[in-house]
């Protein structure tokens, strides 16, 4: 069931393979197994890539539950335990893992050092569907997320800051009506701190504006660097983002844009407790001083 799962998430047997630590040949015999015993084919298969059958389709939905009841069996055993031990998978979204990975990871590795920390950085939307599968234990994510199956735990709020050329440092803070005028670079489609940005400026994501729309958050300070507008980031992301290109930061008047940083989870998860724990160990380790 994990084989025929991977397979379907990558459409690849070489890919899946690669994620199942198996060899191709050992997972196509799988598979072809399954449909052996199923009695139908569950992949179409093509020159480069396969594709599920309607049938795989239906089968996938109650495969995964039926692993994600396997995980939590084993969610059960270490929950009686009363403390984090085996392995814990995170999900952070891209715009935080950068910046708070380097002094959490260290923090919870000295409160448990024996667990088996699995990280996972992706876009808001893949984290939450790898939570309800069962892929992920939990996540940290901008909230809310507002979906009923998921308890959310704020961890810490944090102000967006003006990114501008470094020729600019000294001028007046521009309104959210002025920076709609302006060119405003932001990340592409799919990242939650664009919708964020555009909330603040009261922008649509459909409206007509001149732009640049870039992949990380670097890119779009090296791009204001080189004179192609403004952007903004999280205040985490200064120190490690502006450090090499000729930009300065601007900080906003109150209420000035921010977000939440918090931890989600299912709430039919035996590990609720662990995790709030754990997420203790994330909040202390944000708030403190950064790493050197």
């Amino acid at each position: 069931m994990r084989y025929f799962d991977a397979l379907a998430r990558q459409g690849h047997f070489g890919r899946a393979a690669d994620i199942c630590a198996i060899s191709q040949p050992a997972l196509s015999m799988q598979i072809r197994e399954m449909e052996r015993t199923l009695g139908t084919a569950l992949f179409e298969r093509g020159p480069r890539s396969v594709a599920l059958t309607g049938f795989g389709e239906d089968l996938l939905v109650r495969v995964r539950e039926i692993l994600r009841r396997v995980d939590e069996v084993e969610d059960m055993a270490r929950a009686v335990r009363d403390r984090l031990a085996g392995r814990v998978r995170i999900g952070v979204i891209p715009t935080v893992a950068p910046y708070l990975l380097p002094r959490v990871v260290g923090a919870i590795a000295a409160q448990h050092p024996g667990l088996d920390l699995q990280l996972r950085e992706t876009l808001t939307s893949r984290l939450l569907g790898e939570l309800s599968d069962g892929a992920l234990d939990t996540a940290i994510v901008a909230l809310p997320i507002s979906e009923p199956a998921f308890e959310e735990a704020p961890l810490f709020t944090e102000d967006f800051v003006l990114v501008r050329p470094g020729a600019d440092a000294g001028k007046p803070v521009p309104s959210p009506e002025r920076l709609r005028e302006m060119r405003l670079l932001l990340l592409e489609e799919g990242h939650c701190f664009r919708d964020q940005a555009l909330s603040f400026c009261n922008m649509t994501a459909s409206a007509p504006r001149e732009m640049m729309d870039g992949s990380s958050l670097s890119t779009l300070v090296q791009m204001v660097g080189a004179g192609l507008g403004v952007t903004l980031i999280p205040e985490m992301a200064v120190a490690v983002e502006t450090r090499s290109a000729d930009v300065s930061i601007a900080r906003f008047e109150a209420p000035g844009p921010q977000r939440t940083i918090g931890m989600i989870w299912r709430r039919s998860t035996p590990l609720a407790g662990q995790l709030r724990d754990l997420g203790a160990i994330v909040k202390e380790a944000a708030l403190g001083a950064p790493p050197q």
